[in-house]
């Protein structure tokens, strides 16, 4: 009884401090503007979950400074760092108004005016309303200052010139908040502001030009990033969730496994900081969203299964992945992806399948799924003609079209992919 009292009394100081510190950002007191200001923090809260800021702004190495700043984001062009964003009045945004702000997430304008570089997803956060972003600021000035000074530039020249962004937002730049479709459901309609606003999904998942500005016109069908493919999102039947149900996207979002497939690399990360502490009711509507995404990207002839190459890949399959796969890639519902339905397979690159045979890849871990099985690396056990052997039968099987793997992509995977600095020590 003694220590439920003082949980309880706990609860009740920690909710005090934090309507405090949210009414002294806002100039508004009383217990009407108390209850507004807490509202307010806790939407914020969740905005934040929702738009996955913690993947960028808290650096995995400092686990007591949420939200300082300090973990490198890699970009084809170079890497930046993503900057403090605690109140913290030095290093931070602790002197910054709620306009200043708004333009930062919004607009990609800093404080002192400067043009931010796309890294920072303003071209999908303009899609988000003032209301949710001005929420985003109250709960952000409620988190723990952290004194952490970040150069957040380090691109190379001549990628490091600002100036150059004013031709990049009038290329790909579109402001502008998102908008109703009144003869959509309301589900659709609240996944699509998800997907499109604070979700940011396009942000890995949509084709970019060399510019690093997106394709529009294939949005959502997939792009290579970090040495992952992050995968088709349409209804696409040769590439992309076709084969998915809302349930099984919705299970995917939460948990990071469904009967297909299992998270892991980004995706792994994405789903334990923000799509798995999403409502029940958002990642329906991200499903719903997403199943009525169409595209049509015409299905290549599957290599023969008398081929040499698939020959020795079924061989290959048969010894060293069929234990945990099974002969039928069928795998174990909710543990080990089935390879027939996964879309990371029937991507356009086998970028992803290359990575996960030559570094192997841990399956993600939440709350849901404590524990999350891990895929072995064969790097050691597998040359680049056999890796190619492999991840050319596995592409090319139970329904896959995706022609041949050669030996040179595994080669420049082993020596280029995420997993490569571990596996040269």
């Amino acid at each position: 009884m003694f220590r439920r009292g003082r949980n309880f009394l706990l609860a009740m100081a920690l909710l005090a401090s934090a309507l405090s510190a949210c009414t002294g950002a806002h100039g508004r007191g009383g217990s009407h503007g108390d209850r507004q200001n807490f509202a307010l923090i806790q939407r914020g809260r969740y905005l934040v979950t929702l738009a996955d800021c913690t993947a960028c702004h808290s650096d995995p190495t400092r686990s007591d400074s949420p939200f300082g700043g300090g973990h490198s984001v890699p970009t084809p062009f170079g890497a930046m760092v993503a900057p403090n964003i605690t109140p913290d009045p030095q290093t931070g945004i602790g002197k910054w108004t709620v306009q200043q702000f708004d333009d930062a997430v919004r607009r990609g304008r800093g404080p002192d005016g400067k043009r931010l570089y796309p890294a920072m997803p303003f071209p999908y956060f303009a899609r988000m309303s003032a209301a949710d972003v001005r929420a985003i600021w109250a709960y952000l000035n409620t988190v723990k200052p952290v004194h952490h000074a970040v150069v957040a530039d380090r691109l190379p020249f001549p990628f490091s010139i600002r100036v150059s962004m004013i031709f990049w937002d009038w290329l790909y730049f579109r402001p502008g908040e998102w908008h109703h479709s009144p003869d959509r459901s309301a589900a659709w309609n609240r996944g699509s502001y998800i997907v499109e606003g604070p979700g940011h999904c396009g942000a890995c998942h949509t084709p970019k030009t060399f510019l690093g500005g997106d394709e529009r016109s294939r949005a959502l069908q997939g792009y290579a990033l970090e040495g992952w493919f992050a995968p088709d999102l349409t209804d696409d039947s040769a590439h992309g969730l076709a084969r998915w149900t809302e349930s099984d996207i919705v299970a995917y979002l939460k948990t990071g496994h469904n009967r297909f497939d299992a998270a892991s690399g980004p995706m792994a990360e994405e789903v334990k900081d923000a799509s798995s502490g999403m409502s029940s009711q958002d990642l329906a509507a991200i499903a719903t969203y997403l199943k009525d995404q169409r595209s049509s990207s015409g299905r290549l002839t599957a290599l023969p299964s008398d081929n040499p190459v698939m020959v020795a890949g079924a061989a290959i399959y048969r010894d060293t992945c069929s234990g945990c796969h099974k002969i039928d890639g069928s795998g174990v519902p909710y543990l080990i992806p089935d390879l027939a339905g996964s879309a990371a397979v029937a991507s356009r690159q086998s970028t992803t399948v290359l990575e996960v045979i030559l570094h192997g890849a841990a399956s993600v871990a939440t709350r849901e799924e404590p524990t999350g099985p891990q895929m072995p690396s064969y790097a050691w056990q597998l040359d680049d003609a056999q890796v190619a052997a492999v991840a050319t039968y596995v592409r090319n099987s139970w329904g896959h079209a995706a022609g041949l793997v050669s030996p040179s992509a595994a080669r420049a995977a082993r020596e280029s992919g995420p997993g490569a600095d571990a596996q040269a020590r």
